[in-house]
């Protein structure tokens, strides 16, 4: 197949000029909103969602090329400009960006952004930024789709066919990755890569031995270390009989070890030894009433997330990791090790925990709040 032939059909395939527009919108709102959703998702049944994001970031290159291709001359010209012209520029760079660097990650590619952002980071951004900027830019050039534009099947099955193209690109991508043995290989399906890949681990804050990975926290959480002595796990809620641990009590029953694997929205991952107290055993010392449905488990920065009991049951409160000591860094005295969740949601320096009738609604907010004091 010639370069002719490509571009023919991918004319054919081409959808109304208003479709392209609202198509590009939509897809930078599903992208937005997959992402957002893939931070909390880390079991291997939710692999879906990140195929999906790739399709459809896929499919919005060949949109973005009908587009640039449509409006060339209106950038090329400058007798054509107008006040808009610098906002659809800067749109069209920030959509390109997101798009090279969410390729790049993928093909194996990282760039060092801070001591703690990776490329994963910066395609994040990019992205996140683009939803203002298309807004914008579409107030300024707002054209309504019409009826005709959806008319017929010759439209749906020009979606289709931009659908199947991004699949097939992915599909190029892996092939590529596969060809050249690239970093790309080792990714999960969340896109995060061991942290021995070069380049992932900050330098002077990942311990050593089994217990070397970084010791980054979510937003700004980063308290004073923990007084050990003074320090109390704290259960609560809707239970029989409420508890208070200290560090030690709680070391001395640090009799389960298990080896799980550690997936950060940075874009690393790690498999390292655990050891420590079933969160199970210490609900269950505490007895946990029938209408708790949901366990919160918080940091003494406020920073807190909220599992179903059954899930929470499964988890670790870790004491040790690596055959080591929890370092301040890692958590002490106490850490959430939370399977099949990202690594924001393995709360650490845990200092209580409450059963709850519902999830708490104010978690988010705590998230992105918490350290700022």
């Amino acid at each position: 197949m010639t370069y002719g032939d490509v571009r023919r059909l991918l004319a054919r395939i081409e959808p109304p000029p208003r479709l392209v527009d609202w198509s590009i919108l939509a897809c930078v709102l599903f992208e937005v909103g997959s992402g957002v959703l893939s931070f909390g998702a880390g079991a291997p049944s939710h692999w879906p969602l990140f195929e999906l994001h790739t399709v459809v970031g896929l499919t919005l290159v060949f949109l973005l090329c009908y587009k640039f291709r449509r409006v060339r001359r209106r950038v090329t010209d400058s007798d054509l400009w107008d006040r808009a012209t610098g906002l659809s520029a800067l749109t069209a760079a920030v959509a390109v960006s997101s798009l090279a660097t969410g390729v790049w990650w993928v093909l194996g590619g990282n760039v060092r952004v801070t001591s703690y952002w990776t490329l994963l980071n910066l395609h994040i951004g990019l992205g996140l930024a683009l939803v203002p900027l298309v807004l914008l830019h579409l107030s300024t050039r707002f054209r309504t789709p019409t009826r005709a534009d959806f008319e017929g099947r010759r439209t749906a099955l020009k979606y289709g066919s931009l659908l199947v193209g991004g699949a097939l690109l992915l599909r190029a991508q892996e092939l590529v990755n596969a060809a050249f043995d690239t970093g790309g290989r080792a990714r999960r399906f969340t896109g995060s890569k061991p942290i021995e890949r070069d380049g992932l681990a900050p330098e002077g804050d990942v311990g050593a031995g089994n217990a070397s990975f970084p010791v980054t926290s979510w937003v700004a959480d980063d308290p004073d270390p923990v007084d050990s002595e003074s320090w109390r796990l704290r259960v609560g809620g809707l239970v029989e009989s409420p508890l208070e641990l200290s560090a030690e009590a709680l070391t001395a029953d640090a009799d389960t070890d298990r080896r799980v694997l550690l997936d950060c929205t940075s874009g690393w991952y790690a498999e390292r030894d655990w050891r420590g107290v079933h969160l199970g055993d210490v609900l269950d010392a505490a007895g946990t009433t029938e209408a708790g449905r949901w366990v919160t488990v918080r940091s003494v920065t406020g920073y807190r997330w909220s599992f179903p009991t059954d899930e929470a049951r499964e988890m670790l409160l870790a004491t040790h990791v690596g055959g080591e000591r929890l370092t301040h860094g890692h958590g002490f005295p106490c850490r959430l090790v939370a399977p099949d969740r990202r690594g924001f949601q393995w709360i650490k320096w845990v200092d209580s925990i409450e059963v709850r009738r519902r999830r708490d609604p104010a978690q988010w907010v705590a998230v992105l709040v918490s350290g700022f004091d």
